[in-house]
């Protein structure tokens, strides 16, 4: 076998294992992007837990067809840049902004959520979700809310009874 070809089953593997990694990927057409916000859009996925490659169609395409997922064969045409995401839904959320920011460079062309091929609208949708972390602290809040009302009852009952017994004692005093 040729070096070119165990180069690209190399490259075949390292997208898999990303894929599998990765709790949410993110396919995007990138046409007409400088190299500079080419630059700026890799730094904003880093910070934001997220990488962004640009890949040869057909590799990724082998990539999920190994996996079990045909779905992706159509998106992967033109220029595409594929990003992988920590959670469910950073990966969409910075594309999405991309997409707005770089006005028309980027356009979303469908997800990979929960081991389940997500289509472009599909894909906006998730960037609008809240993160797991997000809900996860909205149902804190939500569950310590009544827990501090009625800790603030018990407080105001307990003060009644003191300033009631603090009277008689005064009277009786």
């Amino acid at each position: 076998m040729s070096a070119n070809f165990e180069a690209k089953k190399a490259v075949v593997q390292e997208i898999t294992e990303k894929i599998k990694a990765a709790k949410s990927v993110v396919l995007v057409d990138y046409k007409g992007l400088t190299v500079a916000e080419v630059s700026e859009l890799r730094n904003k996925c880093r910070q934001g837990n997220c990488e962004y490659k640009v890949y040869k169609n057909t590799l990724v395409r082998k990539a999920f067809n190994d996996l079990g997922y045909k779905d992706f064969d159509n998106d992967l045409n033109g220029p595409t840049a594929v990003a992988f995401g920590v959670d469910e839904t950073s990966a969409a959320k910075l594309m999405v902004n991309a997409a707005k920011d770089y006005e028309g460079k980027i356009v979303l062309k469908s997800a990979f959520v929960d081991n389940a091929y997500v289509d472009k609208a599909g894909a906006k949708s998730l960037a609008s979700m809240p993160s797991k972390e997000e809900l996860v602290a909205k149902m804190l809040g939500s569950m310590q809310a009544p827990m501090s009302n009625f800790v603030g009852v018990l407080n105001n009952l307990v003060a009644g009874i003191v300033r009631v017994l603090n009277g008689i004692a005064q009277q009786k005093g």
